[in-house]
């Protein structure tokens, strides 16, 4: 067949063509900003010069120690400066990034490290009890990379040599490539790994530069942003905003472990302007002390995922004047890919109302190619009416290669032409789609449906609670009844008679819990309810 007028003599070159890559943003930013500071952690202030010669060493340093691109090189890590140099030095090796959840035990870890075959490790010495733990389950010739951060107290060192050491191995001026093709891979990171063994999703460099120039569209972030940390690094690659920063010239603000106190000081002394973070981070930063509170006196933009945040928090957090931007996503989407994008008329409604709309997940990310609530058999879209529920679909450039040697798994969750989420949502008129539940957290009871996620929101009306939780638990009678773990508020009291009355009084009866149970919630380390814990709970209430 010949080619039409514009694909004759009009190939992809050298001088017009280069793979999209995350990587990019790092050398522009010390380019054009370099004494600009681009990481703050207790003494350390960093200019991004010093942040690019630093990541090029690591590059230089790992290449030296034999490993080779297309090898993988994980951390254990907090939010240090450590840690955001990982997501630069290491794939400007042509190295796979596997940043591992820290709060997870030695034998899931053992699991990943094998299934992702690490060939070296950075282990922060918070960490190195469950590292040497983990590594003593396999045979292994992993190279152990002590992090000493002095604002830690406590360890001990496991490894072969300490990073600032290992660094120094390498060349700061050291010659690093792109990635010949945009769809190689450029991270790996475990799903939560409820049933059975965690899945390795896996992040391409095409997919890290789309989603990270969307974070900056989404938000609407201006240049040098100042960002805050709490969000940590090795969830979904922090949601690829280490990228974004660098994309920005802004200034990373590390945060090793979330305090509310931690937050505040640090939001006045570096002004921070952008944080992120799941509900319960909301949660703490509404509920902190007064005292804590006072004299932040600019603008601190919030975006919160995982669960919809109740309204209740969003109202607090109004009040507060900090401005919350509701996104959505998934570890296979690179963290979040639908947001509420704000219309400005919501804006005129009392602060309640504004809640309602903001709780709502969204629309599609900018560079999402398509979002979908449709069937799960004929993949066809539901109607728009905010009440039929539906499967959430996406579609696009910021899905995920697949998982990690398991084709039976990728080829499921992305049959059809769509990324099947397995979260269940309505579709409003307006094109916004709001979840209400996991399809595994349907409550159904005398053959209604129930959702979680819904009554949840009432729950968390009342003055006393703090945080609340409702799954399943099996009824001899109904075939399975709401069952809602409470924690309450510091200095508050609540008996569940309280709690049962106050849902009668604002829900439909059959909705009603039958069960409360007091006490902290069980949560991932990024703050998710882990409600496959909760349900075994409930259901050992019956025994």
């Amino acid at each position: 067949m010949n080619k039409n007028i514009f694909e004759q003599n009009l190939d992809k070159n050298e001088a017009n063509y280069t793979p999209l890559s995350p990587l990019t943003f790092l050398e522009r930013a010390a380019s054009v900003y370099p004494e600009n500071i681009a990481v703050v952690h207790g003494k350390v202030r960093n200019t991004w010069s010093q942040t690019y010669a630093r990541c090029r060493q690591m590059a230089s340093a790992l290449r030296g120690r034999g490993i080779q691109p297309g090898d993988t090189v994980a951390t254990m890590l907090p939010n240090i400066p450590a840690m955001y140099e990982a997501h630069f030095g290491i794939p400007m090796a042509g190295i796979i990034l596997h940043a591992l959840n820290y709060r997870l035990d030695a034998e899931v870890i053992a699991f990943m490290l094998q299934h992702g075959e690490a060939k070296a490790i950075l282990v922060d010495r918070e960490y190195s009890a469950v590292i040497r733990d983990a590594l003593s389950q396999f045979e292994n010739n992993i190279l152990v990379i002590d992090v000493d951060d002095e604002t830690y107290a406590g360890g001990e060192f496991i490894g072969e040599i300490e990073y600032e050491d290992f660094l120094n191995e390498g060349d700061a001026g050291f010659e690093w490539s792109l990635p010949a093709d945009e769809w190689q891979a450029i991270s790996l990171n475990y799903t939560s790994g409820t049933t059975g063994n965690p899945k390795g999703v896996v992040y391409h460099h095409r997919g890290a530069y789309l989603n990270a120039v969307s974070n900056i569209m989404a938000w609407n972030m201006t240049a040098h942003p100042v960002y805050l940390w709490t969000l940590p690094m090795f969830h979904c690659n922090g949601w690829c905003f280490p990228w974004t920063i660098a994309a920005m010239n802004g200034t990373n603000v590390c945060l090793r472990a979330v305090r509310d106190d931690a937050i505040y000081e640090l939001m006045k002394t570096e002004k921070v302007t952008h944080l992120c973070g799941a509900p319960i981070v909301l949660n703490l930063i509404a509920n902190a002390a007064d005292d804590l509170k006072a004299d932040v006196n600019h603008e601190v933009n919030i975006m919160t995922a995982a669960a919809a945040p109740p309204p209740t928090v969003l109202e607090a957090m109004e009040n507060l004047n900090f401005n919350v931007t509701h996104a959505y996503g998934l570890t296979e989407v690179y963290g979040p890919a639908v947001v509420c994008a704000w219309h400005k008329e919501w804006s005129e409604l009392p602060v309640v109302e504004q809640a309602v709309f903001k709780s709502r997940q969204g629309v599609r990310y900018p560079m999402l190619e398509a979002l979908m609530v449709g069937d799960p058999e004929t993949l066809e879209p539901v109607a728009k009416d905010g009440e039929t529920l539906g499967e959430i679909f996406f579609k696009g450039n910021i899905v995920m290669k697949g998982y990690l040697k398991n084709a039976d798994a990728t080829q499921e969750s992305l049959s059809g032409g769509w990324f099947h989420s397995g979260d269940l949502a309505v579709w409003h008129e307006d094109g916004y789609i709001e979840i209400k539940d996991r399809s595994k957290d349907v409550i159904i009871s005398g053959g209604e449906n129930i959702s979680s996620i819904e009554v949840e929101n009432i729950i968390y009306r009342h003055p006393a609670v703090m945080e609340v939780a409702v799954v399943a638990r099996a009824d001899e009678k109904w075939g399975e009844s709401p069952c809602a773990f409470v924690s309450l508020k510091q200095g508050e009291q609540a008996s569940e008679e309280d709690i049962i009355d106050y849902c009668r009084d604002n829900m439909a009866r059959f909705k009603v819990p039958k069960t409360i149970v007091f006490g902290p919630l069980a949560k991932t380390s990024t703050g998710k309810i882990q409600k496959f814990l909760l349900r075994t709970i409930a259901n050992e209430l019956n025994d």
